[in-house]
């Protein structure tokens, strides 16, 4: 270890760490926190309030981050504060992180009397205690590690997927939802939802209603998990799919894993499914695959832009992944 290495801890040090603010993110991200609480960091996370569901297996805390200025800095203020009378060391080194590459992350953590590191992006380096450069374009999994691998002072090679763990509350959940619904094993989920857009280009592939007809008639249950405000779009896309509503984060992973298949855009629970070791089919249009795309041991994908790939290429690659 060089001269300039931060002290690596010999008991758990809190940390506090901005995660992202989308689900797949988050699911990427994982490894990195991982690693983290393996080198003796305690983790207390603020972010968005599904994550409590997302990461209950970690046992690491989520705290609802606010969205106005003055909320955040008082929440940060608040979380370290008991924190900073249990540790003499935590004014004297580094004790936040931002995996957020925003500006306003750094600046709500060192206006509340923090010592961030992050990424030195958006002209925020002078706000940051230390900081690491940023790769654009490398894999989303590829940067988190990366972000770690500067703050430990080492270079480990970062893992090829996503290993993501389930809580036994979560997967008891997940069989009551299915059982409710009424849903047979052999299940085909499709998540034909998306958050955002890829460089204001949409990732909705626009053809899974005609997909759902073409799997319901091999007499597998077409199954959705949609959020309150996605109902009326999955019963557009499918009237006849078996909808798990107000399902949490959690189950709803465990409802991947156990999928014959998911059917996935570019969005939060395709990750949740490559990383749970479920079958997942990707269908992907103007997504960039070395930087976004899913990682998982049963993860195949389809891809064409501008023209979406058709449901006949899609119903090609789903059908010997069903057998």
């Amino acid at each position: 270890m060089s001269a300039s290495s931060p002290p690596r801890p010999t008991q758990s040090r809190p940390l506090i760490v901005r995660i992202r603010n989308f689900i797949g993110d988050v699911v990427l991200l994982i490894p990195a926190l991982e690693r983290l609480q393996a080198a003796g960091y305690e983790l207390h996370l603020v972010g968005k309030p599904w994550a409590n569901s997302l990461l209950e297996a970690y046992g690491w805390p989520v705290t609802k981050y606010p969205s106005k200025f003055a909320e955040r800095r008082a929440l940060l203020k608040t979380l370290a504060a008991p924190l900073r009378a249990r540790d003499p060391s935590f004014d004297q080194r580094v004790n936040a992180m931002t995996f957020a590459t925003s500006f306003s992350s750094a600046l709500d953590m060192r206006t509340a009397g923090l010592k961030p590191f992050g990424f030195a992006v958006e002209g925020r380096s002078i706000l940051l205690k230390r900081s690491a450069k940023i790769v654009y374009g490398e894999h989303a999994i590829d940067s988190y590690w990366r972000l770690v691998n500067t703050f430990l002072n080492e270079d480990k090679p970062a893992p090829a997927a996503v290993q993501f763990r389930i809580s036994a509350s979560a997967d008891a959940l997940a069989k009551a939802a299915l059982e409710a619904a009424g849903v047979r094993p052999g299940y085909v989920v499709l998540v034909p939802f998306a958050g955002g857009t890829f460089e204001k280009l949409d990732k909705k592939w626009p053809h899974f209603a005609l997909l759902a007809e073409q799997l319901a008639a091999t007499g597998r249950d077409i199954v959705m998990a949609p959020g309150p405000e996605e109902m009326d779009a999955a019963r557009a896309v499918f009237p006849g799919a078996k909808l798990l509503a107000k399902l949490d984060l959690g189950p709803y992973a465990a409802v991947l894993r156990d999928a014959a298949l998911t059917i996935a855009n570019d969005t939060g629970p395709g990750h949740m499914a490559a990383s749970v070791g479920g079958q997942l089919l990707s269908v992907l249009g103007p997504t960039k695959i070395e930087q976004w795309g899913p990682r998982g041991p049963r993860v195949t994908v389809v891809q064409s832009y501008p023209e979406w790939p058709g449901v006949a290429s899609v119903m090609g690659a789903a059908l010997p992944l069903l057998r």
